[in-house]
């Protein structure tokens, strides 16, 4: 242990302060915007149900973003892919700062999903630098790193929530939309400063170009279809309504060929086998159930809290501070139910500690329905939420690697956050569509702006049960497939 402790902030101290930076400045982007998506879309002259689309365009463009720029890590080097991320991401921040429109502004949003690469990247940078410095213990140095660097993002979720909210109340629109863009800017040279480029290990059969071009295609197809669902209405009278019908079929159809593709190549960009493993399918199915909520149900949150009851009948119209608190408590609540997760593991099974989770994530949710008209109510809504987001956080890529073979523990944690990502992303666009609908319908938007009751109301009612649905699926894995597992003496 003590040996350890001195490599950590020895050899691989200085990169690690340096890494820490930078998930320090993800969690600022994670956190930064969300008190303020009304105000963004009052700026683009858009509805509140639109937010859900910049969140649901971002989280599908990181779903591709991670396994394709992770596997070019470690083709052409981890610290070029990391640069090229951020810049990625600096530049798209910066055309957030000056979009005039909302398509414009969508792309930019879009873009800075980049950033989700970068702590696969980081862990895979440092690990193959803990082998240079100690050889006998390169996966405990790696995971002491690892809670470092998620510290670092969850501190810097809460301050940029905290910054948001505050500056939204004193400045104008503009000038806080230019802050992410300069932090990024300093973690690009904080990357190219303090970071050494590591080894290339080109794969058997170079990059899966083919594939990753085929589950683009079918995914934007996918999400293109919720979107023109969104324009033309739940009306099978419509033109707009076949076309919907007719892209999510292509999408469909995509995927499969994706799917026979991929069990064909080999070195996939996602290795497709793992969905029938019988030991890992529920586990990914448990994280794109809790990613509708954990992810999909971000916007939905801030743009109710500051929803004016006065004008909707609804909401708490709270100031941009007051709401960056919300989000504030809820990322403090999510980092406790994570620090909880080897006590209740320990006092129960990993299995139920999962599903525990699964269940407060349910309550959370469900008691907004009968609870949500007091800022005291949606606290502590989302404190309940939180501890049962944060366990599943912090528990559901070991209970991946844990249930996958030796061979596949890193792509299983890796297909792990893909899958909540495409959960949340999908979310976000039926959240968008159930805003917007329900308004159009019920004429509860006076002025353009607020989504409507019945839409809020569908948004917490599909969180919780699909944390419920995560709960059962749970119990169908294998007893055995949560333990330590032995590994095999090589011949």
């Amino acid at each position: 242990m003590r040996k350890t402790r001195a490599l950590l902030f020895g050899g691989l101290g200085s990169v690690v302060a340096y890494l820490a930076f930078v998930e320090f400045t993800s969690g600022i982007i994670q956190g930064y915007y969300t008190p303020f998506m009304s105000d963004i879309a009052r700026h683009l002259d858009v509805t509140d149900a639109d937010v859900n689309w910049l969140e649901g365009a971002q989280l599908m463009l990181s779903a591709l973003v991670v396994p394709a720029l992770s596997k070019l890590g470690d083709m052409i080097g981890h610290r070029r892919m990391l640069l090229l991320s951020t810049a990625v991401t600096f530049f798209a921040s910066v055309l957030i700062a000056v979009a005039p429109v909302f398509w414009l502004f969508l792309i930019a949003w879009s873009l800075q999903g980049f950033y989700v690469v970068w702590l696969p990247l980081e862990i895979a940078l440092i690990y193959i630098r803990s082998r240079e410095v100690s050889t006998d213990a390169p996966a405990a140095l790696t995971r002491r790193a690892a809670g470092v660097l998620v510290a670092a993002l969850e501190l810097g979720a809460i301050a940029g929530a905290l910054t948001g909210g505050a500056l939204i109340d004193a400045l104008p629109l503009q000038f806080v939309l230019v802050l992410p863009a300069v932090v990024v800017g300093v973690c690009w040279i904080v990357i190219a400063v303090g970071v050494r480029e590591t080894e290339r290990r080109p794969g058997p059969a170079g990059f899966d170009t083919i594939g990753l071009v085929v589950v683009t295609g079918a995914l934007i197809l996918l999400m293109g279809s919720l979107f023109v669902l969104r324009g033309s209405g739940i009306d099978v009278g419509s033109g707009g309504f076949w076309a919907a019908v007719t892209m999510l079929l292509l999408g469909a159809i995509g995927l499969y060929a994706f799917a026979r593709f991929e069990l064909r190549h080999p070195d996939p960009v996602i290795d497709v086998r793992m969905f029938a493993d019988p030991a890992l399918w529920p586990v990914f199915a448990t994280a794109g159930l809790f990613g509708m909520s954990v992810l999909g149900a971000q916007a939905p949150l801030s743009t109710f809290a500051r929803t004016d009851p006065e004008i909707y009948g609804f909401g708490l119209g709270t100031s941009g501070f007051a709401t960056s608190l919300i989000i504030g408590l809820y990322l403090i609540a999510m980092t406790v139910g994570a620090m909880l997760v080897p006590l209740a593991s320990r006092l129960t099974t990993p299995r139920w500690a999962l599903v525990m989770a699964c269940l407060l994530v349910a309550a959370g949710y469900g008691m907004f329905l009968p609870m949500h008209d007091h800022y005291g109510q949606v606290i502590a809504n989302m404190a309940v939420a939180g501890l049962g987001s944060g366990a599943l956080v912090a528990s559901l890529p070991a209970a991946a690697a844990a249930a996958a073979t030796v061979q596949q523990t890193g792509v299983a944690t890796g297909m792990t956050n893909s899958v909540k990502t495409v959960g949340g992303a999908v979310a976000s666009c039926i959240f968008g569509l159930a805003l917007s609908s329900f308004a159009a319908t019920a004429g509860t938007v006076p002025e353009g702006t607020a989504g409507s009751y019945t839409g809020y109301l569908t948004v917490w009612t599909v969180c919780s049960v699909t944390a419920i649905a995560a709960a059962v699926l749970l119990l169908f894995v294998p007893k055995h497939a949560f333990g330590d597992r032995i590994a095999p003496v090589a011949a």
